[in-house]
């Protein structure tokens, strides 16, 4: 497996690797990682479909990528999805799966169209003082100290930022700032989350910094993440033959150690010469030996019989390991989210701590799922049922929400509220089958422990009814009518996920195994807590790239993976967004002790006339 980048290999169609034919795979859970790997599987490696088998212990695909009316309850979505032109894996496949819509474009084009002829972007990032405009008027609010931490991190080396929180480099000239409400509410963020994961966040997305405050850096699917995202590969999946196995809990995955494993270069053959020195140099997992590995049985539940599924070596085996919506609890209008931690046989940890127990280089589980206080929050979806509550929405938004296109265009964050609650209005209608009259509202809040501000109670111990109440009383309601409307013109359903953000724990090298483990003869690892260098989790993208490196990597398929998009190592992205961070002041008005004054002022000096310096003046850096 390689990596490439551009169009000499982004179209290029892969020959049959060789043996294909033989082999069978079992994939583990159906998020998009494994979703994705099924569909190289079948597209790139092109295994006979017969021959995948997709375990899933839930009825229904899709993992975290969800969306649901449940009879007698309502609505649900336990989350969404911001989508970037630079997911690059994501394209390259959704080029390939036909839309629901209309089977004769791909997923991708109807993406691609819809958010050419409605961009996204917000009218109103925040609110304080219920339903009044936070007024932050698209400033980060950065001082030069805050600016200069925030540089400190993006140069500190990785290894030196393992286990460590967010607060260990910005203190509260950051963590006041405009930036921070931003980043924490957009990515979920918490204060004593991962720096690394922070750092490689701003690393990732530098050349959107300048779309962080109005969203309009984000892309949007038409309808849920699971009917535009999850159906469209399911159904792409099925017409080719694969199996799908729901209510099938995978309880462990039994492997043989000993002896020397296959020896895989770490850059393969096609690659130009900067990308094959740039693979070589990533860090491998400390925990890395190159003893043969092999799955040899999937021990599995159905229908409350316990059976094994004895693997041979060609049998491969992609396994999605832990999961941020593991022990997630639906709620009701009437009834509260419930609070259960509790790790059990058949779920993503503890599958992944029985795996975890048989060679050291498959990761540590208990890193990331072992302090669920500091992984959780709660989201809510409101449904109005009529139009009296809709001119509250209209109020902040500024759009009719009502017309198909853009709504809210990403959150709204509720700044004074003591949940750190934001809403979210995507296009609607959000399901196909949703009545015209009705909107489906996204609702979730940071902090699940602390008593709201008008429900004084912690939100977790909240009903349906009471979350609205709470969301209600941010949006500017009147308080005489907050009961009302929130008991009979919405019904709202609430969730708790404990483990919803597991992956921003404080962790190093190692605590997530790699893809394809050194050693490894037949598996491989998917999804959020596999490790694959340069990307970042928490997004469509990481999932489906761990996809598509298992597949390539056991396959062996002679085409490139793409790159992670490369914006980090583009001096204009660089330059444009050290001068958005400051609200478009340029770096030489800094306020810099006098000896980097003085050196900034001689290196000035030394690039006037030339290309250099028209650069710094094109971007507004000087």
């Amino acid at each position: 497996m390689y990596y490439s980048s551009g169009n000499y290999e982004a179209f290029a169609r892969p020959k049959k690797p060789a043996g294909i034919d033989h082999k069978s795979a079992y994939i583990i859970g159906t998020g998009l990682g494994a979703l994705a790997a099924a569909c190289y599987l079948v597209r790139d490696a092109q295994m006979p479909g017969s021959h995948i088998h997709i375990l899933e212990k839930d009825p229904v695909a899709g993992g975290a990528c969800d969306g649901a009316d449940i009879p007698g309850v309502g609505y649900v979505m336990r989350g969404g999805r911001e989508m970037d032109n630079h997911f690059e894996v994501m394209w390259d496949l959704f080029r390939s799966i036909p839309s629901i819509e209309d089977p004769d474009i791909s997923v991708l084009d109807e993406y691609y169209w819809l958010n050419k002829e409605d961009p996204n972007y917000s009218l109103c990032r925040s609110t304080k003082n219920r339903g009044q405009d936070g007024g932050t008027d698209g400033k980060f609010g950065l001082s030069d100290k805050a600016a200069t931490e925030i540089m400190d991190l993006f140069f500190t080396p990785d290894e030196e930022l393992a286990n460590r929180p967010i607060t260990d480099f910005f203190d509260d000239e950051v963590l006041n700032s405009n930036f921070w409400m931003y980043w924490r509410t957009m990515f979920a963020f918490e204060n004593w989350h991962s720096a690394l994961e922070m750092k490689l966040y701003i690393r990732r997305y530098i050349h959107h910094i300048a779309g962080l405050p109005d969203f309009s850096a984000l892309r949007f699917t038409r309808y849920n993440q699971y009917e535009s995202m999850i159906l469209p590969m399911q159904r792409y999946l099925e017409a080719h033959g694969v199996q799908f196995h729901f209510d099938t809990k995978v309880e462990n995955v039994v492997f043989e150690v000993g002896g020397e494993g296959p020896r895989r270069a770490v850059t393969g053959t096609g690659q130009d010469t900067i990308q094959r020195i740039q693979q070589a140099a990533f860090a491998r997992n400390p925990y890395s030996t190159s003893t043969k590995k092999v799955a040899r049985r999937i021990t599995v539940t159905h229908a409350g019989e316990i059976s094994n599924i004895d693997l041979t070596e060609d049998d491969l085996v992609f396994i999605t390991n832990g999961g941020c919506v593991e022990n997630s609890t639906i709620g009701a209008q009437d009834k509260p989210a419930a609070w259960d931690p509790t790790i059990r046989p058949g779920g993503g940890w503890d599958m992944w701590r029985r795996i975890a127990a048989q060679d050291p280089s498959f990761g540590h589980p208990d890193k990331f799922c072992g302090d669920p206080e500091k992984s959780n929050w709660m989201s809510a979806t409101v449904t109005t049922l009529d139009g009296e509550i809709v001119p509250y929405i209209q109020k902040i938004c500024h759009r009719d929400p009502f017309t198909g296109h853009v709504v809210t265009g990403g959150i709204v964050t509720c700044e004074d509220s003591g949940w750190l609650m934001s809403w979210t209005i995507n296009r609607q209608q959000q399901f196909r089958d949703q009545p015209k009259d009705q909107l489906c509202v996204w609702v979730y809040g940071l902090f699940t422990d602390k008593p709201g501000d008008y429900v004084k109670k912690a939100m977790r111990d909240c009903t349906g009814e009471e979350i609205c109440q709470e969301w209600l009383y941010h949006l500017g309601v009147p308080e005489d009518k907050i009961v009302e409307l929130a008991a009979n013109h919405a019904n709202t359903v609430p969730v708790m996920m404990p483990y919803i953000t597991a992956f921003f724990m404080p962790r190093e090298a190692g605590d997530r195994p790699d893809v394809v483990p050194d050693g490894a003869v037949n598996f491989a690892f998917l999804g959020q807590f596999a490790e694959t260098p340069r990307d970042t989790i928490f997004t469509t993208e990481y999932s489906m790239r761990t996809g598509m490196e298992a597949v390539y990597t056991l396959c062996d398929v002679d085409r490139g993976v793409p790159e992670v998009w490369g914006s980090v190592f583009d001096v204009r992205d660089l330059l444009m967004s050290s001068v958005k961070l400051r609200d478009g002041e340029p770096i030489t008005s800094m306020k810099l002790p006098m000896v980097e004054r003085i050196a900034l002022k001689e290196v000035l000096k030394k690039v006037e006339g030339t290309d250099i310096a028209k650069l710094l003046k094109e971007y507004g850096a000087i």
